[in-house]
């Protein structure tokens, strides 16, 4: 048997390695296109793709073979070389499935894959050399060789075909064709180490029959034949990219729009030309409780949300906006806001989008905002806003009919000390009791009652019939404030402050109307309060006189007008000083020395009472220290505390700063308060706690004339009882005072408490109370209050020790 040798056509290997390059880079391009596929497209592009696949493979294998030449014509049996073709094609089905098919990469049915592919790719190449009229002899270690890489091609190609199936990198065409060159080498490499492992041998029984194909001149034709046919798929594939890519962006503009109308929060109906419903949205059925079917295919003028518009209106397809009410099925009624949105396509209306909208809570919230705009929100009585509205049109409504009408300015009298004493939020619970009393009261009277601020509200009362007539409304309103009220478990006695102005005999604008209401309540409220007061021109020059003391008050504090004088507290027999009581003064340059009743009320309604309580606790404190210092008075000085001072925050370290500052020590300091500052019993008491704990004497002033006095003695800390001047004043032919005198008196000796009698200005008075020796006695009597300079003169050296 003679061996034969042969030689390789450089040109042909040549063209097997670029089909096995343009059948690689098929494969990575199909791969994408199958897993891309959906339903039977998929399996289309699968077969399609292996069938292409296959015959670039089994091309590039066949056109390797016939790159080898031999000496002696070779033939191919027709059978064998179309069963290699069938491996072929199983091995790129085999590659192709595994990429498109399945989107999990799983390792184990990855090495199978390979495993099979390669047993395919190897199956092709020996059935294909089988396919030779030769007699073929291996060299088996170089066939498991080839075999090897075989399936590390399979391997490789798998891998690649999974990582560059779905890139959507700019560059991925070039990845591909990168990927693919490698591959081709890897099958290149396979069939030629496959070949190298061949010896050929020279068959006496080959014939020439119909059965064996004649090589020449066709391995050219094989090649461009396999590379066409690869050029086409590949130029189909990238034309089905193109179309795909133009379907996906079609699908994804057609997703943006679903998104949107399927999650848009406005309700969405879609109308046909026709005006038959074709669409709605899953928030219509959210906003009228009513399921798609019952919209669907609808006439959209019978479902009840169309407002005012029939069919032919409707088509005329009109951009619209309008609000409508609707009644859902479970009865709730919503208002709703609608719009039509005409549908244009090819430049012409195809339907329309009634675009829908549940605004019944923004309705809602309208409407609150604007009830709150000129209501109370406290109260909900017309504000200031909505009463100048009301009393505009109550001064044109009295210029047609020639009905008079007056209005009432109203302030509440002890209202402060309310909102002190229990804190904001028992003070507006007050205000809203008043209101709802008030406003029962007047409800069958044409009147109404709106709240300006504060405590301070207004009442326009029309149709009067003369004078007597308002003074017993204003009289019945003051009655009615004066019953008590409950408020943390106390019943709380109040009275009120009216002004009353006529239209238009008080004045014909609105603002004056007011203006002059105001002006006649503030005279009632300095004139001792509850009570009632009608506008005169006179009231304008007090009011006038108020506004420029205030202004005066806050130069004279900044320019140090304030002085202290010092009112001594004596023995009943007048012989020892007990103490001293600071005494505020303003001495003004142009009108002399103010008594404190003339500013001390403006200090408190403008927050000034702060200023100038701090500046008297401090000059109080510093100037008994300094008489200490000389060797003299080593008593108590005694200082008034405002409702405003004693409930402001930490005032007890507030007061113990000043100590330190002046180095006064505690027990020479006494604060003096009224019953109207401890309404709030529980906060009160901590704060008269923490002041006696720094040794700070308390003192009770005006004691008698409150409400709750033996309640407060009781609670509180209280080291002094303070009589009221009112029961000293006629304590010599009065019984009654005698009686509540002689009560007090032995009520505090019981309690261990010491008391002071203000107000002696007769040697009556004192003989009354000369039997009671350890209480203190202050007045006219026997001092008027002294400047510092006066007390050094007359009692320095009179002081005795504590």
């Amino acid at each position: 048997m003679e061996h034969l040798h042969g030689s390789y056509s450089l040109p042909l290997v040549f063209l097997s390695f670029i089909i096995a390059t343009a059948t690689s880079y098929s494969a990575l391009d199909l791969a994408g296109r199958i897993q891309a596929g959906k339903g039977k497209i998929k399996i289309v592009w699968l077969l399609c793709g292996a069938f292409s696949m296959g015959i670039g493979i089994w091309s590039m294998h066949f056109v390797g073979m016939l790159a080898f030449s031999f000496p002696i014509p070779v033939f191919y049996h027709i059978g064998t070389v179309i069963l290699s073709i069938i491996f072929a094609i199983i091995a790129s089905a085999i590659a192709l499935s595994i990429v498109g098919l399945h989107k999990e990469n799983r390792s184990g049915r990855l090495f199978a894959s390979g495993l099979l592919m390669a047993a395919a790719i190897s199956g092709m190449h020996y059935v294909g050399m089988a396919a030779m009229s030769l007699e073929i002899s291996y060299d088996w270690g170089i066939v498991m060789l080839s075999v090897a890489i075989a399936a590390l091609a399979s391997f490789a190609a798998l891998w690649l075909l999974l990582k560059l199936r779905d890139t959507q990198s700019p560059y991925a065409v070039w990845f591909k064709v990168g990927s693919g060159m490698i591959m081709a080498v890897a099958i290149t490499g396979m069939h030629y180490t496959g070949m190298a492992a061949a010896s050929f041998n020279v068959s006496n029984s080959v014939e020439l029959n119909s059965g064996l194909l004649q090589p020449q001149g066709i391995a050219y034709g094989i090649g461009a034949a396999t590379l066409l046919t690869l050029t086409i798929t590949i130029l189909t594939s990238l034309l089905n990219k193109r179309l795909s890519d133009k379907d996906f962006d079609i699908e994804r503009h057609e997703r943006w729009y679903r998104s949107l109308y399927d999650h848009n929060i406005d309700g969405i109906i879609s109308v046909s030309h026709e005006g038959k419903i074709l669409h709605v949205n899953p928030a219509v059925e959210k906003i009228t409780g009513m399921n798609t079917a019952h919209f669907l295919q609808q006439p959209v003028t019978e479902i009840g949300l169309i407002e005012g518009c029939s069919d032919k209106e409707f088509q005329q397809f009109k951009r619209k906006n309008y609000d409508t009410v609707y009644i859902r099925p479970d009865g709730a009624k919503i208002d709703l806001n609608l719009m039509h949105v005409p549908v244009i396509i090819n430049r012409k209306v195809a339907g329309t989008h009634i675009m829908m909208r549940d605004i019944t809570l923004e309705k809602q919230t309208k409407k609150q905002i604007q009830h709150l705009a000129y209501h109370d929100e406290l109260t909900g009585l017309p504000n200031r806003r909505r009463f100048n509205h009301l009393i505009e049109k109550a001064v044109q409504d009295s210029n047609q009919t020639g009905d008079p009408f007056v209005v009432l300015a109203l302030d509440i009298d002890r209202f402060k000390m309310i909102n002190d004493s229990l804190g904001h939020m028992y003070g507006d619970l007050f205000l809203q009791k008043v209101s709802k009393r008030i406003s029962n009261q007047i409800k069958n009277d044409d009147a109404i009652l709106a709240r300006l601020g504060g405590d301070e509200f207004v009442i326009v009362y029309k149709n009067y019939l003369d004078i007597k007539t308002v003074e017993s409304f204003a009289e019945q309103i003051l009655t009615l404030i004066q019953k008590p009220f409950h408020l943390k478990e106390h019943d709380f006695y109040i009275s009120a402050s009216i002004g009353i102005a006529i239209y238009p005999e008080h004045g014909e604008a609105a603002g004056e109307l007011i203006k002059h209401a105001d002006t006649a309540m503030y005279e009632v409220k300095k004139n001792f309060k509850n009570g009632y007061q009608f506008y005169t021109k006179s009231l304008n020059e007090h009011l006038e006189e108020k506004l420029e003391l205030e202004s005066e008050l806050r130069r004279g504090i900044a320019n140090n007008e304030l002085v202290l004088h010092y009112q001594p507290k004596f023995s009943v027999d007048g012989e020892v000083v007990l103490g001293m009581e600071a005494l505020v003064r303003w001495q003004h340059p142009q009108r002399g020395l103010i008594p404190p009743g003339l500013f001390l009320p403006i200090a408190e309604e403008t927050g000034l009472i702060f200023d100038i309580g701090t500046w008297v606790l401090k000059k109080a404190c510093s100037q008994m220290k300094t008489w200490q210092d000389k060797g003299g008075l080593q008593i108590p000085i005694a200082v008034n505390l405002s409702s405003q001072q004693f409930h402001q925050l930490n005032f007890e370290q507030h007061i113990q700063s000043i100590l330190v500052d002046t180095g006064l020590e505690p027990k020479f300091l006494e604060l003096e308060i009224t019953e109207s500052m401890m309404m709030d019993a529980k906060t009160s008491t901590l704060t008269l706690q923490k002041l006696s704990n720094l040794g700070v004497k308390i003192s009770l002033d005006d004691f008698g004339t409150g409400y709750s006095s033996l309640s407060y003695l009781k609670q509180f800390p209280i080291n002094r009882l303070k009589i009221d001047r009112s029961f000293i004043m006629d304590i010599t032919n009065n019984e009654h005072d005698k009686a509540i005198v002689s009560t007090i008196i032995s009520m505090a000796k019981h309690l261990n408490m010491e008391v002071t009698a203000e107000g002696i200005e007769t040697k009556d008075q004192l003989d009354f109370l000369l039997p009671n020796k350890s209480m203190e006695i202050q007045g006219y009597y026997f001092s008027k209050p002294l400047t510092a300079e006066d007390v050094e003169i007359h009692y320095m050296r009179r002081a005795v020790l504590e």
